[in-house]
């Protein structure tokens, strides 16, 4: 997709004005172009939302948005009319073509939407798949990229996810699904570099048995994220060894981001470096 066609476009549905509707044939005016913002809304914390983020839902009439995202931040849209589209495991969930289908219908009737995603659209947030329908359908549209909690929730919980002399690099696997994670990890050299897993709290004991199958230390340290950002906000630490008797987190139902290496060590000394307490840690922790 080239970036300049898509500006372009979006000039031509600026142009229309804010609060603009689509014109009438009978009137003689081309009717105006909708357009839509898939958005990335950040960990949850709203001064971690971007300025252009901000900006997309003070136009926005249409806003479509996810279940882990800030009640608050609907706020920014005064104006939109407001579509709960998230998804949660264990739960009813909107189908993704009824969602693409929305995006699409309401640009066609030449509104303003904002497809408002937690974390970053094209990290695990399906903004691929709507990008796709969108140009399918020839819907002019962009991508406001969020701040991801695949690595926001480890920075926040004062947990580097690469540092000089221990990991070079990090991978970031979706734990939903065993065929979604299992190539990837076991593509992984023992402790070359940071894992972060997301949507995995639920399989987060077949994570830690492939990992030590696959040669790491069960003494590596790990930690769980919840709430990262928010007033909520809650880190466990343990082993890979404790993460194979499961994590019993429904009683919270919050997300949780898994990060596991040694960079986990570095979080008493960072954290107290910067004259933090440390969160309280509660449940079990295996």
């Amino acid at each position: 997709m080239s970036l300049e066609p898509v500006a372009k476009r979006r000039e031509r549905a600026d142009a229309s004005g804010p609060g603009a509707r689509p014109a009438s044939a009978k009137g003689g005016e081309a009717p105006r172009i909708g357009f839509v913002s898939l958005v990335g809304a950040g960990p949850g914390d709203l001064d971690l939302l971007t300025r252009k983020a901000a900006m997309r839902l003070a136009e926005a009439e249409l806003v479509l948005y996810d279940a882990l995202v800030d009640p608050a931040a609907l706020d920014l849209a005064p104006s939109a009319q407001r579509v709960y589209v998230g998804k949660r495991a264990g739960r009813p969930q909107v189908r993704q073509e009824f969602i693409n289908w929305l995006l699409v219908r309401a640009a066609r009737r030449g509104r303003r939407v904002v497809r408002l995603k937690g974390g970053d659209p094209f990290v695990f947030g399906r903004g691929g798949e709507e990008a796709l329908a969108l140009a399918a359908a020839g819907v002019p549209f962009e991508v406001v990229p969020g701040v991801s909690s695949a690595i926001a929730a480890a920075a926040l919980a004062g947990i580097p996810v690469t540092h000089r002399g221990i990991s070079t690099g990090f991978v970031v696997v979706s734990g939903h699904a065993e065929e979604a994670y299992r190539p990837v990890l076991e593509s992984l050299a023992p402790a070359s570099a940071t894992v972060v897993v997301m949507m995995g709290l639920g399989r987060i004991d077949k994570i830690a048995d492939l990992l030590i199958a696959r040669g790491w230390n069960a003494l590596t340290p790990a930690a769980i994220v919840f709430g990262a950002s928010t007033s909520a906000s809650d880190v466990w630490t343990m082993t890979v060894r404790e993460l194979q008797h499961g994590v019993d987190a429904t009683e919270s139902g919050r997300a949780g981001t898994v990060v596991i290496g040694d960079v986990v060590r570095l979080r008493a000394a960072l954290v107290a470096a910067a004259g933090q307490e440390l969160p309280a840690e509660a449940g079990s922790h295996g």
